[in-house]
């Protein structure tokens, strides 16, 4: 029947084109002209070039078997009294029966992966040298494995989970899920989280520009941890004039983050604000000014209060034109943290007396630094430390780092660090890292 159909297609073309013919073949009228005898022409090329095909599809229809064929000698199956089970039902909306497959839905092979989040693992491996016996690292670690976890919850929500696995056990970094789609621009967030208190607290470690962190987050935000606990933060834009972003965040936690707050009861909570200014400045560069405030009980127990306070700046020029080859990034954070405790005199928290009399130890520290792209693959950068001690304001550490990072792709880096550190108690530490990373997978863009 098929045969046939095509049959009276190519007859009914073989019929035009033989009109065509005898129309070109016929005296033309005054009125045509050698415009229309082209057209024409081209039309008859355009019918036989259908017909061509035609009998090529009629050939390959030939060499298929008949229908009656097939069914002449039907192939064994199971007896009729066993019905077909199914075995597998996919996400593509196919049933699988024995051998055969019905089609339940129109979706496609891709629709498979629809409600799989998006999976990455991030490497981190890092060699030093040196000699520092204040704060001793390994010469070779694996220092961190990242894997991050992440989707779109539905039109209202996403949720973003990153579980960090070291060489000493596994800690769930970030877990949380983001509501954006609430009333009047607000965005709120629940869960586990960094804290939005300057800008190198929310950074993760694949993200920093070094090998380490600051001196200053070391001793008084932290260190590689930092203020992250479990709890709710709402972010909300402020209108501002003359092209000025303005954004609050806001965040209240458990009040346990490393040696910064910690709980004794279920009402020692902790508290973060953060206002954050941006402007582009033009078309190659922007500046981002942050204010924080946190606040909340330390590990002298419910009575004692920590306060810190932070001042952060971010300078970024990337020509547009060079945009690839060239760039500049200058960071810098200026941290106070008061600390109330039992008097204590100047000596560590571990060896001084106890008085009954309350004090205040207030500790103040920065960071400066600069990170130079003279190539499409080449940064260098250069960052100056000074910190006091979170427990002993009169000890004061001093230090400066030199950085050379190499990107063979988006999806690994090679960092050398050369480290020069002066302890409070006149001790230098000279030391080098080398840092490899790389990631696996599909990983979310972090906050700018």
């Amino acid at each position: 029947m098929r045969c046939l159909n095509t049959v009276i297609v190519l007859t009914v073309f073989l019929a035009g084109v033989a009109k065509a013919q005898q129309a070109s073949s016929t005296p033309s009228q005054p009125a045509l002209v050698a415009a229309d005898n082209a057209a024409l022409e081209q039309k008859v090329r355009d019918l036989e070039d259908r017909v061509v095909t035609l009998e090529g599809l009629v050939r390959q229809l030939q060499s298929q078997p008949a229908p009656g064929a097939t069914a002449a000698a039907p192939a064994p199956s199971a007896p009729a009294s066993q019905p077909a089970v199914p075995t597998e039902q996919g996400a593509a909306g196919a049933l699988t029966t024995g051998n055969e497959t019905v089609r339940l839905g129109g979706a496609g092979a891709a629709a498979a992966k629809a409600l799989n989040p998006d999976i990455s693992v991030i490497g981190d491996f890092i060699a030093s040298g040196g000699h520092n016996p204040i704060n001793p690292t390994p010469s070779f670690q694996m220092h961190e494995s990242e894997v991050g976890l992440q989707a779109i919850v539905d039109p209202y929500a996403r949720a973003d989970f990153f579980i960090s696995f070291g060489e000493t056990g596994v800690n769930l970094e970030e877990g949380f899920i983001t509501f954006t789609s609430l009333p009047q621009g607000f965005v709120a967030k629940v869960g586990k989280m960094r804290a939005a208190f300057g800008k190198v607290n929310t950074l993760h470690n694949h993200v920093l520009p070094w090998a380490d962190r600051p001196l200053v987050t070391q001793n008084l935000v932290g260190g590689e941890d930092g203020i992250n606990d479990a709890g709710i933060s709402v972010q909300h834009i402020i209108p501002a004039p003359k092209n000025w972003f303005l954004e609050f965040t806001g965040q209240g936690f458990r009040g346990d983050s490393a040696d910064v707050f910690t709980a004794s009861n279920k009402n020692d909570l902790s508290a973060v604000g953060h206002l954050r200014a941006y402007k582009d400045l033009t078309d190659n560069s922007n500046l981002d000014l942050g204010v924080s405030y946190s606040r909340g009980h330390n590990l002298f127990g419910t009575n004692f209060i920590t306060n810190l306070y932070g001042v952060d700046a971010a300078y970024r020029w990337k020509p547009l034109s060079r945009s690839i080859y060239r760039s500049f990034v200058a960071r810098s954070e200026f941290i106070w943290r008061q600390q109330q405790q039992p008097g204590l005199f100047a000596c560590s928290v571990i060896t001084c007396p106890l008085n009954t009399a309350a004090s205040f130890q207030r500790a103040f520290g920065f960071y400066a630094s600069g990170d130079y792209q003279f190539a499409r693959r080449w940064f260098v950068g250069a960052r100056v430390d000074d910190s006091d001690r979170p427990f002993n304001a009169h000890l004061n550490d001093k230090g400066g780092s030199l950085v050379l990072t190499y990107w063979p792709s988006e999806f690994s880096q090679i960092r050398g660090q050369y480290r020069l550190t002066r302890y409070g108690e006149n001790f230098d530490a000279h030391e080098l890292f080398m840092q490899v990373q790389f990631a696996l997978g599909a990983h979310g863009a972090h906050p700018f």
